[in-house]
């Protein structure tokens, strides 16, 4: 057989790797190992790497992510993506079928689906190839995330055929992909997620849609937007034709000729739900007949021909035995409920997070105490209230901790938050913390430096802050636990490479309050080095867009303390880049708005706030969140509110629309 070229072997592992996602997805019948796929990806990874220019758009490596715009634009729905009407029995749900029978004349026939909780998104094709992916919104106007949905591996980037459709579902985060996104959040001191779906919310809406790629997402789908020569006239062969398109969707639909046998699928995955790897919150009840639809026809805000029964909490009552504190990497000290093991939507649970010491005193736990418990998102849980009725006559209200629990150190309750907090820089728990934090991905991005290695390291006192991981050698690293040579090559490898990175990830590596990765981008890129932002004044930095008094007052706080300054000379000692290595903005002269600081407030008629920052900045303007003495205008719309106060008291200079337009143009 002669030898393929380069582009036609890319081409033909292209659609073996494509065919092996189908089977995987679509077909739920996978033909190779996840080992063979691997063998296979990483081929087409090395001759796109040596024949760019060869590179297919439908490839699986074309997943992968960057960072995208800083506002998600905005997408009009041709067809509006509407909502569904709820009930929450089965004489509501009985009404609904009579009610449909009657309006038509006769009983027609339902499919029953899962109803997944998760976002709804609406997929857009064209020629076969995936061109948008939008959020439903409002049901008329949506965002943008086609980046995002690029990288859930279920979604095709190609279809099976050639065709031009639009498509909508559920974007949703399966349950293990949950747990272990919440897991990794708790270590490194962030807020944890509700449940899936607001889990989900947040990952699609990322602006970094590698952070998006790296939580898992996946997709159902379950109508769409169809022309008359798809020939498309019922649910079921609409499902068919997924198939046959390699769009996935749940498989857990069935045909329902009457009241009957809706209860009885409803009863059935009721039961079923906990089992399931991903998280639904009822039933749909769809007429099957597309034509039927059409008679039916809809509301202003949901068809009438689909329902939503949505299922009750489940609820458990227990006994809180204890009450447990562990600290964070920014110190805030989190109590958890232990009580006697119970049995709550399908799984045994023995702890439910009471999130602060505000929480507590605010539902009256205390030890001793029954408590009815429900889950989260079917997932967290949580304490709905105490049964006062049943508490015991010597019951005396939970005394909060004084102290820390690692390391002895007085607590404080700060004015402008609930949380208690240990303020030690030296509390060991908090600094394991934070080197979890500062080896993180979204950080200095170290990798094979995890918890296990670092909890081992800081154990044998080999290290105490990030500045010693620059000081580690490879004898240290062999010395632990399941460390070998070539594993402690790699980390060392890792760790002199992140001497490079740009200043942002170290700013989001030290762990500063309220500064997250897109905030810690911005100082970055404002400021362009670590030592003019220590120097600036908290007007200065609240004056960037989004930063605003509370978070500056944060970082001026943090760079006031001696030992972050220390550790800052440390770590510039060690090699760690303090300047931001990334895309600058275009320098732009001549321009009215140059070098001017502008806030916009109220409500535009002609732009969106995106588009007249958008303007302003390719002028050489910079728009900031908040008025301070450093602004030179305040473009006013309508309910202009306070921050027209702020300017008017400063004298700044105010610009209606109008006044706007005239020197955009």
């Amino acid at each position: 057989m002669a030898e393929q070229s380069p582009q036609a072997e890319i081409e033909a592992l292209v659609e073996r790797l494509n065919r092996y996602a189908y089977e995987y997805y679509v077909l739920d019948q996978p033909t190779i190992s996840d080992q063979e796929y691997d063998h296979v990806y990483r081929k087409l990874e090395e001759l796109e790497r040596d024949y760019p220019e060869f590179r297919l758009e439908e490839s699986p490596t074309q997943r992968v992510g960057d960072v995208i715009s800083d506002s998600l634009p905005k997408v009009t729905h041709n067809v509006p993506m509407l909502s569904m009407s709820d009930v929450f029995s089965f004489d509501e749900v009985d009404q609904y079928v009579d009610g449909v029978a009657k309006r038509l004349g006769y009983m027609p026939q339902f499919v029953c689906e899962l109803k997944i909780d998760g976002l709804s998104v609406s997929l857009k094709y064209d020629n076969g190839r995936l061109v948008q992916g939008a959020t439903r919104g409002n049901g008329t106007i949506g965002e943008d995330i086609t980046a995002n949905v690029k990288t859930i591996a279920s979604v095709p980037l190609k279809l099976q055929q050639p065709l031009t459709v639009e498509v909508r579902g559920e974007i949703y985060m399966p349950k293990e992909a949950f747990s272990d996104l919440n897991a990794k959040r708790e270590r490194n001191g962030q807020p944890t997620f509700a449940n899936p779906r607001n889990a989900a919310a947040g990952s699609v809406r990322q602006l970094d849609s590698r952070i998006a790629r790296e939580r898992h997402l996946d997709v159902f789908l379950y109508t769409g937007v169809f022309t008359e020569d798809q020939g498309i006239d019922t649910q079921q062969h609409m499902f068919e034709q997924f198939k046959a398109w390699g769009l996935r969707h749940d498989t857990h639909f069935e045909v329902c000729q009457d009241k009957a046998a809706i209860h009885d699928y409803i009863e059935r995955m009721t039961a079923l739900r906990h089992e399931l790897p991903y998280d639904i919150d009822g039933i749909v009840i769809k007429v099957d007949d597309y034509k039927a639809r059409e008679i039916l026809g809809q509301t202003v805000k949901s068809p009438r021909w689909q329902l939503a029964y949505k299922f009750p909490a489940e609820m458990a009552e227990t006994t809180v035995r204890d009450i447990e504190w562990t600290v964070g990497r920014t110190g805030v000290v989190t109590p958890t409920a232990v009580f006697d093991a119970v049995s709550l939507a399908g799984t045994t649970v023995k702890r439910a997070t009471l999130h602060n010491a505000d929480y507590i005193q605010m539902k009256d736990i205390r030890l001793g105490d029954t408590v009815t418990l429900y889950k989260a998102g079917d997932i967290i849980p949580e304490i709905d209230h105490v049964v006062v009725d049943e508490r015991s006559e010597d019951s005396e209200p939970y005394t909060l901790p004084e102290k820390c629990p690692e390391c002895g150190s007085d607590l404080v309750h700060l004015e402008d938050e609930v949380a208690l907090r240990c303020i030690n820089p030296s509390c060991p728990a908090q600094a394991k913390e934070r080197l979890n934090h500062f080896v993180s991905r979204e950080a200095m991005d170290i990798s094979g430096v995890g918890p296990k290695v670092l909890e081992q390291l800081f154990d044998k006192d080999m290290i105490h802050d990030p500045s010693d991981l620059y000081q580690l050698t490879q004898d240290q690293l062999v010395s632990l636990d399941r460390v070998g040579e070539r594993s402690a090559a790699k980390m060392l490898q890792a760790i002199a490479q992140s001497k490079d990175n740009s200043l942002e990830h170290l700013l989001f590596g030290l762990g500063i309050r309220h500064v997250g990765g897109k905030v810690a981008k911005d100082l970055a890129k404002h400021f362009e080095t670590l030592d003019a932002l220590i120097a600036a004044s908290p007007d200065e930095v609240a004056a960037i867009d989004g930063v605003g008094e509370v978070m500056a007052d944060a970082i001026q706080t943090h760079f006031a303390n001696y030992a972050v300054i220390a550790l800052i000379e440390r770590l510039k000692a060690a090699g760690v880049n303090t300047t931001y290595t990334g895309a600058k903005a275009p320098v732009v002269s001549d321009s009215f708005w140059q070098d001017k600081t502008v806030v916009l407030t109220g409500k535009l008629d002609q732009y969106t706030r995106s588009e007249a920052k958008e303007l302003i900045e390719a002028r050489g303007g910079k728009v900031t969140g908040s008025v301070s003495k450093n602004t030179d205008i305040l473009v006013a719309g309508e309910d202009a509110g306070s921050k027209m106060d702020k300017a008017e008291a400063l004298g700044i200079t105010i610009f209606n629309e109008q006044d706007l337009d005239d020197r955009l143009s």
